[in-house]
């Protein structure tokens, strides 16, 4: 009798070893299959890591931040962000009661103001306006002075049209 409970221990033991084993590299093979899923993702995600970092790269091209060129003109002024001061005082030209004096049109839906604001370089500014309904885009000339004062030209303009 007590052959025969330690024969159905060993073979008990014995299926859940093979149990375990077996259970064992599935496991280690589905963990694997992961793993190089996984490093696939990470290499298509560092991929378009380098392209998104390349394009902003490319749009920075043309902005003062990136110039020292065009920097070098404000050396003696002192200021911490030249781009940042001109936007600001560009977004001064908005408080003016009814349109944006710099923008050429009379506004539609409400007084046009400028949203967005691209300073180009030491001479150049692009920009986005709006009235909410309409918009255009103004490209801007400036001139930053020595008493930080800045004038503003409207070189050319653009409003598009609604199509519906």
């Amino acid at each position: 009798m007590k052959s025969k409970i330690v024969l159905y221990l060993f073979i008990f033991m014995s299926m859940i070893c093979l149990y375990l084993f077996v259970s064992n590299g599935k496991m280690a093979k589905s963990k694997d299959a992961r793993i190089a899923q996984l490093e696939n993702e990470v290499e298509a995600l560092q991929d378009s890591v380098q392209d998104a970092q390349l394009k902003v790269l490319e749009m920075q091209y043309f902005s003062l931040e990136n110039n020292d060129d065009a920097l070098a003109y404000y050396d003696h002024l002192k200021l911490d962000d030249p781009s940042r001061y001109i936007a600001d005082k560009l977004l001064e030209t908005n408080e003016s009661k009814g349109d944006n004096p710099l923008i050429p049109y009379e506004g539609m839906e409400s007084d046009f103001k400028i949203n967005k604001i691209k300073v180009l370089n030491h001479k150049w500014i692009l920009t986005d306006f709006s009235d909410g309904k309409y918009w255009g885009e103004l490209l801007i000339k400036y001139e930053l002075k020595d008493d930080l004062g800045v004038d503003f030209t409207t070189i050319d303009h653009l409003l598009y049209t609604r199509s519906n």
